[in-house]
């Protein structure tokens, strides 16, 4: 049974140490008591997380980890010792980022650090890695992912053009500073589209959707702030990005094309003050 991700699996028997679970394979997996509600029944099904427990044994679980298999999350460092960094990731047992798959050498408990779980191929456990760039690769990007495809992002670092953030946990994309109106610090996690697709595989990203699918969106969130503002907004194709933003959460340029559209639709009216309902 595949270990470090979710699975629903179907209570089979109980013991004195919980419920033995099984899948359509009928491989099976001890849910201990610690997690066993009360309530679950023989032929119940379950979802549950699978990793290894401290005797090497698959063991299922209720809890939610922060990160499964695959995913990367900012996770606190609660012990260093000679062999690595244990990390809370949100079950009993911690996790482990050894000494050889750290980019820098942790030495700071109580900090934060940006971790990539991923299963040790020689012993089958779950570990982390700090060494995130080595799980990112482009080759296949433009077969995977499209122009104005929506994709989750996290941010790995920074450049002299921009954020350099980890998109789908398996590909780097970039996020130009010209065109970010908000703080950004690594570790943060949000939604983004695609850009453009560069010709060496380089993935250009932007905040907000473009062309005429970021115009509805744009246009319903000033429609419902004019609703709450009595109407009024003072903001107009002369304000400020930052001003926008502070307002609306979008940049100048969206701004000015939702406007353009309601103005349009006899929606609204601008003058020189902002813009009504009319």
């Amino acid at each position: 049974m595949e270990i470090g991700i979710y699975h629903e699996l179907i209570a089979d028997k109980r013991t004195p140490q919980g419920w033995y679970l099984i899948n359509e394979d009928h491989e099976e997996v001890l849910l201990p008591n610690a997690y066993v509600d009360p309530d679950l029944q023989k032929g119940d099904a379950i979802e549950v997380f699978v990793y290894l427990d401290n005797e090497q044994r698959p063991v299922a679980t209720t809890l939610k980890p922060h990160a499964i298999k695959g995913e990367m999350k900012m996770l606190t460092c609660n012990n260093i010792t000679e062999f690595g960094a244990f990390f809370d990731w949100g079950l009993a047992k911690e996790l482990l980022v050894p000494i050889p798959l750290q980019d820098t050498r942790i030495e700071e408990e109580g900090r934060k650090y940006l971790v990539y779980v991923m299963e040790d191929p020689v012993t089958r456990r779950l570990v982390g890695t700090t060494k995130i760039q080595r799980y990112l690769n482009n080759r296949q990007v433009d077969e995977v992912l499209k122009v104005g495809d929506q994709v989750e992002c996290i941010v790995i670092g920074s450049s002299p053009l921009g954020y350099r953030v980890a998109v789908n946990a398996r590909f780097e994309g970039l996020l130009y500073k010209n065109e970010v109106f908000r703080k950004i610090e690594r570790g943060d996690t949000f939604k983004a589209y695609v850009k453009k697709i560069r010709d060496d595989k380089g993935l250009d990203l932007a905040l907000e959707a473009f062309g005429y699918r970021k115009v509805e969106p744009g246009t319903e969130k000033i429609l419902e702030l004019l609703d709450r503002k009595d109407g009024f907004l003072p903001l107009h194709d002369k304000s400020t990005p930052e001003e926008i933003y502070a307002s609306l959460g979008m940049s100048k340029k969206v701004f000015k094309k939702a406007i353009g559209a309601l103005y349009k639709q006899r929606i609204i009216r601008i003058d020189d003050k902002g813009i009504r309902l009319i």
